[in-house]
């Protein structure tokens, strides 16, 4: 029988079924020992046991896998950032569409708390975007603007909510799917960020064919893309690198970087740059110590 994984407790794993039930089950002993951990996501072979249990024989190949969080065979990422309270890092999602892009899953950009931004805000922050060619939304889970829009990118897909703390992400759950009930958190006064509300990765159902995987929510990067392969990560940046008169042009301070004059004539935004050029500059930093 086959099913997968949706949720992973205390050596439990709850596998929603092709009988469409759920089972309990517990993993065999072996892949302790071959270095294996069965992952929320996993499509999995089982034995059933009884009428809700059973005992998982078989992890079947991966699409992908991420580490943190530990979710496999995710399609897309809705990458989820307020544009205020807190008030938008915009180095810290373009930091989180490398490392999703970089895991081989497409990002979904999802710009959270709507009501209470400027129109100013929103058309900035899509002018800012626009030319990735990622899908974005403007949402607001309280409002509930942009809902149906989000429900329909969902449809068909195992999608994996990315983005700090305090952003709306279990507002925005709770908001396409009240049943639940998932608990909120505010902002900190003394951090600017919100508290983290989830503690344990589960697969939940959003609709026919929809799942998102809810996560414990991110606060800290972690890159591994060496520093000369970020650029290839900013598909925004495509159409003008190929005029670089350097074939490995990093977009730093070569000369007639045609990045640069991109966004010198404002055909593309400066803070995509700034961002870019700062990510690497921390990796070209990091990797110097580790050598």
């Amino acid at each position: 029988m086959q099913g997968r994984v949706i949720r992973a407790r205390g050596g439990f794993f709850d596998v929603y079924t092709t009988e469409e039930i759920e089972r309990r089950c517990r993993a065999r002993g072996i892949f302790k020992k071959r270095g294996q951990t069965v992952l929320v996501g996993d499509l999995v072979q089982l034995v059933p046991m009884g009428e809700t249990e059973g005992v998982i024989e078989e992890i079947l190949p991966r699409s992908t896998e991420l580490l943190r969080p530990p979710v496999a065979n995710i399609t897309q990422a809705f990458v989820i950032f307020s544009i205020v309270e807190p008030l938008i890092q915009t180095y810290l999602l373009d930091g989180l569409l490398v490392a999703v892009q970089q895991a081989g899953i497409r990002p979904v950009i999802v710009f959270t708390k709507c009501d209470i931004a400027t129109d100013q805000d929103k058309e900035d922050l899509f002018n800012q975007y626009r030319l990735t060619g990622f899908p974005i939304f403007f949402v607001s889970s309280r409002k509930e603007i942009g809902l149906e829009d989000v429900k329909e990118a969902l449809t068909g897909e195992i999608t994996v909510l990315a983005g700090p703390s305090g952003v709306g992400k279990s507002s925005l759950l709770n908001a396409l799917a009240p049943h639940f009930s998932l608990e909120t958190g505010g902002i900190s006064e003394k951090m600017g960020r919100g508290r983290h509300t989830t503690r344990h990765v589960s697969l939940l159902s959003v609709g026919e064919n929809a799942w998102v995987a809810d996560t414990p929510g991110f606060s800290q990067l972690s890159l591994s893309v060496a520093s000369q392969d970020v650029r290839l990560y900013y598909p925004d940046f495509f159409p003008f690198a190929q005029n670089c008169p350097y074939r490995g042009c990093l977009h730093l301070q070569e000369e007639n970087c045609a990045v640069q004059a991109a966004v010198e004539r404002g055909d593309l935004p400066a803070e995509r740059l700034t961002n870019y050029q700062t990510l690497v500059n921390n990796k070209i930093e990091q990797e110097g110590r580790q050598y």
